[in-house]
């Protein structure tokens, strides 16, 4: 994506007009911004040819807000697959619109999108602070969810049916997609309805989010895998340690894990391309070297090796094969064919790390977003999700933020980490 194609611009329902009931908190002006780019040659660039850098409107609270709290109520739907954290943000998003606001209606919608959708038949919630001050301590979320499109005019009629000002929707790419169309129908029925996105992605996949929540508790507890596989590998000889990790079209959680756990041989990620041959010839040769191995592979790696048909989730995804059976089902062919003994021991952990409480990092990054995220709402701001970038809290359009994945770069520098760190030749074709 070209610099040039980067606008930033944040919808806006109206003027704010009503003063914050917020009192003793710095607030953010409307003008401030965060610059995209944080090093000097980029923004040189810009300056050179008079014009300005792209720039990131700055979250927080205002000092003038758009709803008045005492005449509207929140919402808050939860989508997607599981992720540490997610009760944490609901419970931020309570207790600010709560503590902060003084909003004193707020439903949490059932299951995902359905729960928006009457004939589905779930009754929302009403969340209040005494009903979400232990919830943090839970994995998953106490809303439960679902993958998949719902019709767009009954959640909005839904919306207006319960009197809902903003809707905050928890969820990855699908989700912030979903919550961009009911943007867009609020306004072509003249509502002034606000929508609102957390990005939840265990993958940390969402463009222009720095780091998604839950992804340091999904690297943390990747961890006792690779340290797990080995502990196995090393035991045996001819060891091999074979962890397949979350990682659908990125591979940010298995490149992490390799660089924080020096024990990893070999990661695999979906954005480097690999031949069986490559790598298995390293393997064989990294035994021979060492007696042991440990591989990282992350779900989306490899995919051209599996030769399967196309399909879809309900969230529109493409089925991926399962290529941590497919690898220890190829390696132990290969030594099986070669005379080599070996003793391979696979390890698959996605869904142990997807349903565990966030960490304290994560737990502190949720509040944050939660109570940025309210913020936003409050001063009337939609079609829009809370992010991190460079360290500061700011407001993303949702198109931009699904406009493509983030992925790992080839030629940067995280992967020249996890290349330092592995030991792997950088070409395993």
């Amino acid at each position: 994506m070209t610099d040039q194609a980067l606008d930033f611009s944040i919808e806006r329902l109206g003027e704010c007009r009503i003063p914050s009931p917020m009192t003793g908190v710095p607030f953010t002006g409307d003008g401030e911004r965060l610059l995209y780019h944080d090093r000097f040659e980029d923004i040189r660039r810009f300056l050179d040819i008079g014009a300005d850098p792209p720039s990131m409107e700055l979250a927080g609270p205002r000092e003038r807000i758009f709803f008045d709290p005492t005449a509207i109520a929140c919402g808050i739907v939860t989508c997607g697959g599981l992720c540490p954290g997610i009760n944490d943000v609901i419970r931020a998003l309570v207790l600010s619109l709560h503590h902060h606001y003084k909003v004193r209606t707020i439903f949490g919608f059932q299951f995902g999108y359905e729960g928006l959708v009457r004939r589905h038949g779930h009754r929302p919630l009403e969340l209040t602070p005494e009903s979400v001050s232990r919830i943090c301590e839970l994995g998953g979320t106490i809303l439960g969810s679902s993958r998949g499109p719902q019709d767009t005019g009954e959640m909005v009629d839904t919306l207006e049916e319960l009197n809902i000002g903003i809707l905050f929707a928890i969820g990855g790419d699908g989700t912030l997609k979903g919550a961009g169309k009911i943007a867009v129908e609020a306004r072509r029925r003249g509502r002034p309805i606000s929508v609102i996105g957390i990005p939840k992605t265990i993958d940390n996949d969402i463009s222009f989010i720095q780091k998604s929540f839950g992804f340091e508790t999904a690297v943390a507890e990747a961890q006792r895998a690779t340290y797990a596989a080995h502990t196995e590998a090393a035991g045996h000889r001819n060891g091999i340690g074979l962890v397949k990790l979350m990682g659908r079209d990125s591979g940010f959680i298995a490149a992490f894990s390799a660089i924080i756990d020096s024990q990893v041989n070999f990661c695999l990620v979906p954005e480097v391309p690999f031949t069986l041959a490559g790598l298995l010839k390293s393997l064989e040769e990294r035994l021979r070297r060492r007696g042991h191995a440990v591989i990282v592979a992350a779900e989306g790696a490899g995919q051209q090796l599996l030769k399967t048909a196309e399909e879809r989730d309900a969230s529109g995804n493409v089925k991926h094969g399962d290529i941590g059976i497919f690898l220890r089902d190829a390696v132990k062919e290969h030594f099986g064919r070669s005379g080599m003994e070996i003793s391979l021991k696979y390890i698959d952990p996605s869904y142990t790390i997807r349903s565990q409480p966030a960490n304290p990092h994560d737990s502190a990054l949720c509040l944050l977003l939660g109570h940025n995220a309210a913020h936003a709402g409050m001063s009337g701001r939609t079609n829009m999700v809370v992010g991190l970038w460079n360290h500061r809290f700011t407001h993303v359009p949702i198109a931009l933020a699904t406009r493509e994945r983030k992925k790992i770069d080839p030629e940067g520098w995280i992967w020249s980490s996890v290349l330092a760190s592995t030991g792997q030749p950088r070409d395993l074709g």
